[in-house]
């Protein structure tokens, strides 16, 4: 590495893998001198047209002292990246700091350097130079410098269009034939979003290679029928993959040629073309040499089955992180390992790469599941007519993640964003690597699409073979910050299929409005009461009894879905005596019928006991479209009924897989609207519930509101205040003096608390601030725990105040355990808390609850992610179970929200200006029926933590 003269030691932090435009993966690290030979190879590869582009001039080989020029930096004035695939160079980058007149420099007093890159030809166009000029931007900010030069050829369109689409703000001047641009490398919101949709792209399209390859090797393939490899195998070619698939088994006899009709090789290396995808099932041990004679062999990506990785202790996870540094240098990607397989249904790749023996029928929703045991489950419930949920649904794409060492559910949900054959997203998540890159994309993909997460071990530790950062907060305020990003957050597999069963095909409610018709008033009441107390608005259930025929049931459901009063229905029906099978199919039709004539609302049917009737609706609730197919209404996921035609026969659409092959029912007619069915009410009505919460935050999303500017916040202030606040340590809470002045800066103005160590002292301090006074002891055991005694409120007189203060001291002990505190009397209201915290690894949180034990004891309070906007802060306050206390509860007098919710709104952009302030606590905060009083604060100051979202695209390292 780097001489002893060298002014810094190597900067490791720097070390990155990227995802390219293409999908491949390369690794962007520091040039060192070590790198001479490397620098060398790379530029006997550039045409001698990159070459001119880059020294204007005719420059065919790099002399001696260029490359020694090009190999030394010292990592400050000085700095050289490359991208590299293995052990090859694709592109460098560079800056130099230069001064005035653009001469070298040295020093913080020159924010300003040169810059220019190089790229292969080979690899132009696959965005390296993009990747490149992240980073570098990064390491130069880093390191002080906010403006970088670059002087361009005219004729290098190419370069020029890297730095104008990189979204700085940047000045551009044409002088000697060349092009001088000049750009800040502060970030932007526009340079965020060129980031993030690169981002998008580029993730995406790597998924894509692992779900769509043209070709596909089996590694581990037995001779003999049976295993895992072999199971794969068959999986594949019975489930009709429309690309190339090969057998590999190192053990084959020579001259063996097929397994099964399959091209059979012993090993990758020997297949003569292209392979996508490899699917290794071998033992661990031998997983190192498959991945190397895949990289040899130029294979996009691995979905790895094998085990024995970080599930199995420190010596698998170590082993897994080798893993993943190998794939990485050969520029793949990998799902596993212990993943259970990958699906793509679509007509024109049809790939069970998975343990799954039947493909699932194609459809609409994508499943993502980091447990194996959990994705069978699920396939089995979504793929299934009959049992605990009713009404077909089928599969765009199935992940199952294992470890999820590289591919996680981030780069599934890129994919999904814009994948058109994917209405509805569902996953199971045991744990999440990034929260705050998961909550950014899931705000994205749900303004889009219903995005349905269930988490497991929420009340422990995650599965071992999973390695995240840990995350402070409590799983409540997780869950709180994904249903602000527009997760539908549920409990059970079972809640996850009967919500996505409703979002694939069914329309979006308007409103919580909902109709209940049937057969039954009993099960009529059942739903009523289930829609109370899920926060619906139902309509007293309308009784057709028993004796109701199917047509009674579709005048019913028509008049229901024609009332303006009503924003969804939900049908419930109990078995007709002695119609059979005849009867469920007709009250199919009619209930079928109707909602085709009023396709902009959605039905649900609650049955029980009617197997006939669920198959019925089951052939009519195919989540693909028919051919013909039309209908005006939207669904969750934003298509129509009938937008796309699936070239498939009616008999495959419908054939119920039941591990023989028998076909299912018969296919419905064109135009057909899906209905799902349930057997119990409570899940119906909760499934519903979440689909109406869920159209309101799309409502919601399309106006998010703003982050309020406020004319007498003191931002530079408050940055030289906590400059020097920090300058006397690395990390530390503020004095009570320090705290007041910094939330002064932003308009936060704190009551303020004397010490009062003798009743002398307090009698004095009573005087300075004016009575009526409080007494507060301000021990850690006392302090904000008035149901304790430790507070004496309205003291009027310096009598009542020595009286308190004996009172207290000879209950709770001398005074400097207590720490008293004399503050004047607030106005009268209800006491809240604000908080804000920097979470490592979800980001900046605000928090809102009530004061006091039995809120504390509840949980009850709300989250939003900083920056909060009018809109959030608007909901914080209602979100809270017992906000109707701040609304007029029992006749007191409502408060003052508005003044409340500017408070956090502050609070808000002091978090968000300063990365610094790493937590706030404001309590209590007295909300009065005119303003606020704020009688206690405190605030902790620490380095800013880094921020990954805002930071260079990078894969997660390899923990």
């Amino acid at each position: 590495m780097q001489t002893s003269s060298d002014r810094h030691e190597y900067p490791a932090h720097w070390e990155a893998d990227v995802v390219l435009r293409d999908g491949g993966t390369a690794r962007i690290r520091p040039i060192t001198v070590d790198d001479a030979e490397r620098l060398v190879s790379f530029y006997e590869q550039v045409s001698d047209e990159s070459k001119y582009y880059r020294f204007f001039a005719p420059y065919p080989r790099l002399s001696a002292k260029d490359v020694h020029r090009f190999t030394h930096h010292d990592f400050v004035d000085r700095v050289g990246l490359a991208a590299a695939v293995g052990d090859d160079f694709i592109g460098t980058v560079r800056y130099d700091r230069i001064g005035a007149g653009g001469r070298p420099a040295t020093g913080a007093e020159a924010d300003e350097a040169e810059v220019a890159f190089l790229v292969q030809d080979a690899h132009q166009g696959r965005g390296v130079a993009s990747a490149l000029l992240e980073h570098i931007a990064a390491v130069a900010r880093e390191r002080g410098i906010r403006r970088f030069a670059a002087e361009v050829l005219p004729a290098n369109t190419k370069m020029i269009k890297v730095f104008t689409d990189a979204g700085y703000r940047q000045k551009r001047s044409f002088e000697d034939g060349v092009v001088r641009l000049e750009f800040d490398l502060e970030p932007t919101d526009r340079s965020l979003a060129v980031q993030y949709a690169r981002e998008q792209r580029a993730e995406a399209r790597s998924v894509q290679r692992l779900l769509a390859p043209g070709a596909v090797a089996v590694i581990g393939t037995g001779r003999a029928p049976g295993g895992v490899g072999r199971s794969i195998l068959d999986n594949i070619r019975d489930g009709g993959f429309t690309g190339r698939l090969y057998a590999v088994n190192g053990a084959l006899p020579e001259g063996q040629k097929e397994l099964d009709g399959v091209p059979a090789f012993r090993s990758v290396r020997d297949i003569d073309g292209p392979v996508d995808l490899a699917v290794v099932a071998v033992p661990a041990e031998r997983v190192p040499e498959v991945v190397a004679e895949c990289g040899e062999h130029d294979v996009q990506g691995l979905v790895v089955i094998s085990a024995g990785y970080a599930e199995s202790g420190p010596e698998g996870r170590e082993r897994q992180r080798a893993l993943v540094r190998q794939a990485r240098s050969h520029g793949m990607r990998i799902i596993g390992p212990n993943s259970f397989g990958v699906i793509n249904t679509s007509p024109e790749v049809r790939l069970n790469a998975s343990l799954a023996p039947d493909m699932p029928r194609a459809g609409r929703i994508g499943l993502f599941a980091q447990s194996g045991a959990i994705g069978v489950a699920l396939l089995s419930r979504l793929h299934r007519r009959g049992g605990g949920v009713t009404g077909v649904t089928g599969l765009s794409t199935f992940v199952s993640s294992g470890n999820r060492a590289d591919v996680s559910g981030n780069d599934v949900l890129q994919y999904w964003y814009e994948d058109a054959d994917t209405d509805v997203a569902l996953m199971y998540l045991e744990s999440i690597g990034n929260p705050r890159k998961f909550t950014r994309l899931a705000r994205r993909t749900a303004a889009a699409k219903p995005l349905v997460v269930v988490q497991g071990a929420r009340h422990g530790a995650g599965p071992r073979g999973h390695a995240v950062r840990a995350t402070q907060l409590p799983h409540a305020t997780v869950s709180a910050l994904l249903r602000q990003a527009g997760v539908i957050r549920v409990d059970t597999i079972t809640e996850l299929v009967d919500a996505g069963l409703l979002l694939a095909r069914q329309p979006l409610p308007a409103g919580p409005r909902v109709a209940i018709l049937g057969n039954s008033e009993s099960l009529g009441l059942l739903t009523y009461d289930a829609c109370l107390a899920e926060g619906l608005r139902p309509h007293p259930p309308q009784d057709l009894t028993t004796a109701a025929s199917a047509a009674d049931f579709h005048a019913a459901l028509s008049r229901a879905l024609a009332d303006d009063s009503s924003d969804a229905v939900v049908v419930t029906a109990i078995p007709s005596v002695g119609e059979g099978s005849d009867g469920d199919a007709a009250l199919a039709e009619a209930l079928r019928s109707a909602a085709a004539e009023q396709p902009t609302k959605p039905v649900l049917v609650v049955h029980v006991e009617l197997g006939g009737l669920a198959e019925a609706l089951s052939a009519a609730t195919s989540t693909a479209p028919q051919p013909g197919a039309s209908g005006p209404a939207p669904t969750a996921g934003g298509t129509r009924t009938g937008e796309r035609a699936d070239p498939r026969t009616g008999a495959d659409e419908g054939a119920e897989a039941d591990g023989k092959g028998t076909p299912g029912p018969v296919p419905p007619p064109e135009g057909a609207h899906p209905i799902p069915a349930y057997p119990a009410a409570e899940r119906a009505v909760r499934a519903l519930a979440q689909a109406v919460a869920y159209g309101q935050w799309r409502r919601d999303a399309a106006d998010p509101g703003k982050v309020p500017e406020y004319e007498d916040i003191d931002e530079r202030g408050a940055a030289a205040l906590i400059k020097g606040l920090l300058a006397r340590g690395q990390g530390l809470t503020l004095t009570t003096d320090a705290t007041c002045e910094l939330l002064a800066a932003y308009g936060v103005h704190v009551h303020r608390a004397l010490p009062a160590p003798t009743p002398d002292t307090a009698a004095a301090a009573a005087r300075t601030l004016g009575y009526p006074v409080a007494l507060k002891a301000t021990a850690p055991h006392l302090r904000h725990r008035a149901d304790l005694g430790g507070v004496r409120l309205d003291l009027a007189d310096e009598e009542q105040l020595r009286r308190a203060y004996a009172e207290l001291t000879e209950q709770f002990g001398s005074p400097e355990e207590l720490r008293p505190v004399v503050q004047r009397m607030a106005p009268r209201g209800v006491d809240t808390v604000v908080r804000a915290v920097i979470d490592p690894a979800a980001g900046a949180v605000l928090s809102f609850g009530l004061a006091g034990a039995a809120s504390q004891l509840l949980g009850d309070m709300a989250h939003r992610l900083i920056p909060v906007t009018d809109r959030d802060a608007t909901s914080l306050v209602r979100s809270i179970r017992t906000a109707p206390l701040l609304f007029g509860w029992r006749g007191s007098a409502p408060v003052d929200t508005p003044a409340l919710e500017e408070l956090m709104l502050r609070v808000s952009r002091l978090v968000h200006d300063h990365p610094e302030v790493v937590a706030v606590t404001l309590e209590p905060v007295v909300v009065a029926p005119h303003g606020i009083s704020v009688l206690g604060a405190s605030v902790r100051l620490a380095p800013p933590p880094a921020r990954d979202d805002q930071g260079p695209r990078t894969l997660p390292p390899t923990y």
